[in-house]
């Protein structure tokens, strides 16, 4: 990865919408050139995709919850997950638990619902999200 690559990363995962235009002028690249660039860092898989950044608060979920689980049944509860649309991230652990899940919703009833169906695979560990003072950094 040479460093007009890393410049690249840099300027698209703090603005994945910027144009090519500027984002060749940010690199010194004409338009072709840094098109090609962005094409092959995807190809590659570097680049996995392009998001919008929500503000959970607006859009009426301003409860946010991290869950420590502790399971035997690792394949049921990732499928637990996947079909729960609470959760919004679900990461394998090392240690003595098995999973982190991220949960956003409207309400702690809704949460608490969640809590209490995830049971069936484990023990969860929840802890709510008082702030965020360090999120989506650059990497």
């Amino acid at each position: 990865m040479d460093p007009t690559n890393r410049q690249i990363l840099n300027i698209l995962q703090a603005d994945g919408r910027v144009s090519m235009t500027v984002l060749g002028k940010k690199v010194s690249l004409s338009v072709p050139a840094v098109t090609v660039r962005v094409r092959k860092l995807e190809d590659q898989g570097i680049i996995k995709g392009y998001k919008a950044e929500i503000d959970n608060v607006k859009i009426d979920k301003p409860v946010q919850a991290f869950v420590l689980m502790k399971t035997h049944r690792c394949k049921a509860f990732r499928e637990f997950c996947r079909e729960n649309p609470l959760v919004i991230e679900c990461h394998r652990l090392t240690g003595e638990y098995s999973y982190l899940v991220k949960i956003v919703t409207k309400s702690y009833e809704l949460l608490e619902g969640f809590i209490d169906s995830s049971m069936e695979y484990g023990e969860p560990l929840t802890m709510m999200n008082l702030s965020s003072p360090v999120s989506n950094k650059v990497i």
